[in-house]
């Protein structure tokens, strides 16, 4: 009998609990959606894009991944390993002032996200609009992997990725 890995019970509990906030609670609108198996790394992701349903001027997608080290672990039950899934988070929105709204994107994302994570902010424009709005992409790493223990923290994650939303829709 087919026993899901670690990677496919946490990618359905993140998309139940998405997929409720969209169609249940009209909170988001999913605008996006990946699933893929990357058969040159053997590595799987998933990611599911969403905004406020009455603020899209910003976007935020999570991202899981599960590398061919920690499918392996799993699935040949290795002594010694803890597999689990890399959580990744990024927002987009655009920025016009790139000094003071970086930062202040950054101070906002710090006091919601504590503990062990890594943020990293790009910009960019499109040429010849150089005088236009810049989009700011940022992704908040979480260094901890996650695995099914983590599934009863999705609701709690959520609504912090909510408030985030939120916050980088007033900067």
């Amino acid at each position: 009998m087919y026993d899901p890995t670690v990677f496919e019970n946490v990618k359905v509990a993140f998309e139940n609990h998405v997929y409720d906030l969209d169609n249940i609670e009209r909170k988001i609108n999913i605008i996006n959606r990946t699933d893929r198996m990357d058969f040159s790394i053997i590595k799987r992701d998933f990611s599911i894009e969403f905004v406020l349903s009455d603020k899209p001027a910003v976007s935020a997608e999570i991202i899981i991944e599960a590398s061919l080290e920690e499918l392996a672990a799993e699935i040949l039950e290795t002594p010694g390993k803890n597999p689990g899934c890399t959580l990744q988070l990024k927002f987009q929105k655009d920025v016009m002032d790139v000094p003071s709204e970086c930062k202040n994107i950054e101070l906002a994302l710090k006091q919601i996200w504590e503990g062990d994570i890594t943020i990293m902010q790009h910009v960019s424009f499109e040429y010849g609009h150089l005088e236009q709005n810049y989009v700011n992409t940022t992704f908040l790493r979480f260094q901890q992997k996650i695995n099914e223990d983590n599934i009863s923290e999705i609701e709690d994650f959520l609504a912090s990725v909510i408030e985030s939303l939120e916050l980088l829709h007033h900067i």
